[in-house]
């Protein structure tokens, strides 16, 4: 049990989430609410940024775990990184603050197991800013651009305003004359293409070449193929790897693992059963005659699983995690009972002391007993009724 949601909730993750759930939500999340795509609310990026940092450091998530957020003020000391530079450090990229070029553009490209285990090629046509090749990146004419008299070429204004006696407040805001530029152009001298904003929007196509063994999460940079503008470096785009949910494989680092169903005859008696692998082959799976499968049993096939990335001929396991269907009641007719004791092993026997008590066996319904815990507690729920009925107990009282 944990004392608060808060965080879990943000995330959209269970208390039981593991670091790789954590990863993924946390990423998903940090995409979408971005300050570049979502600029309107960024209090929703940092307090995600804040709640991945608290749950993915072992330590502070047992104190927030123990005793909530309050717990984690007054015992982890200090207040929560900047939630860029947790996003910058999840995703390998780093702050251009002190950089003459371009921020880098995430893009999430959602792949099947199947072009991470065969290989492919996508194309992808992105959006882009790119410098005005009309104006070379002036905005108007050679000349035209003037310094703004407003912020002095600074692009931010410095208002004062007194709060109190002798106390006065400096606030700094964007330049409302020349829109943060620090320069202007007179109208009818910008250029027709850009109209003075010196970039111009443009279609950049991509080929993504998704290699075998490629994982969900993995980056694939294009260097300097980012958003332009005048006398920085381009940025870079950066392409995130999703894997897609398989309806038949699920992928465990190197390992891909399926479930196979069979019948109680094939689980006793042998069988053959056949599986289609990624790159559309067919195994044949065998369990001879005298091999016993039991059910939640889990077999191996070596070199079948995923192919390493940058050793493709080097490949993981195959796991597979059998299941067994049983007869249903009524299934088996009585006849075939004793004919199924003399192949079977020997049923055991046990002394029934003469005061033992026959009871019947009724099918177990989840919806009855629905949050008691796994088995549910069929006596919390029978009690009402030994004190009277529903509504007739004794209740405590709350305040």
């Amino acid at each position: 049990m944990v004392k608060e949601m808060g965080y879990y909730d943000l995330l959209g993750v269970k208390p039981s989430a593991s670091e790789t759930e954590l990863k993924k939500a946390y990423r998903k999340l940090a995409l979408k609410y971005h300050p570049d795509k979502n600029p309107d609310d960024p209090e929703k990026f940092k307090l995600i940024s804040q709640a991945y940092e608290v749950l993915s450091d072992a330590k502070k998530r047992k104190i927030y775990d123990e005793g909530g957020e309050q717990a984690l003020k007054e015992g982890s000391g200090g207040g929560p990184h900047n939630p860029m530079d947790i996003f910058d450090m999840f995703f390998g990229t780093h702050s251009r603050t002190h950089e003459r070029r371009c921020k880098d553009v995430i893009h999430q490209l959602g792949v099947t197991l199947e072009e991470m285990y065969n290989g492919s090629l996508r194309k992808l046509a992105l959006k882009k800013n790119v410098v005005c090749d009309k104006c070379e990146g002036r905005g108007g004419k050679k000349g035209a651009v003037e310094t703004c008299n407003a912020c002095k070429g600074t692009g931010v204004q410095v208002h004062i305003r007194p709060i109190g006696p002798g106390m006065v407040q400096q606030m700094r805001t964007g330049c409302g004359e020349c829109q943060g530029q620090g320069e202007k152009i007179n109208p009818k001298d910008r250029c027709k293409q850009c109209l003075g904003k010196k970039i111009i929007k443009n279609t950049k196509i991509l080929e993504v070449h998704i290699d075998k063994g490629m994982k969900d999460g993995q980056k694939i940079t294009f260097h300097g193929e980012g958003d332009q503008e005048p006398g920085l470096e381009p940025g870079d785009i950066i392409i995130l790897l999703e894997e897609k949910p398989h309806k038949t494989f699920k992928r465990k680092g190197r390992d891909l693992v399926t479930e196979l169903r069979i019948e109680l005859v094939e689980a006793l008696c042998g069988f053959k059963r056949i599986i289609k692998t990624l790159d559309d082959r067919e195994l044949v799976i065998t369990s001879h005659e005298g091999d016993v499968i039991k059910h939640d049993d889990i077999k191996v096939v070596h070199n079948e699983g995923m192919p390493t990335y940058r050793s493709p001929f080097d490949k993981g396991r195959l796991i597979i995690h059998f299941t067994v269907n049983f007869p249903q009641t009524g299934q088996i007719p009585a006849e075939a009972i004793p004919k199924l004791e003399a192949i079977l092993p020997e049923r055991p026997e046990y002394m029934v002391g003469d005061d033992a008590m026959e009871v019947n066996l009724t099918d177990y319904d989840p919806q009855r007993h629905h949050g008691q815990g796994r088995y549910g507690n069929a006596y919390d729920e029978d009690e009402d009724d030994y004190h009277g009925g529903r509504g007739g107990g004794v209740q405590c009282q709350t305040q």
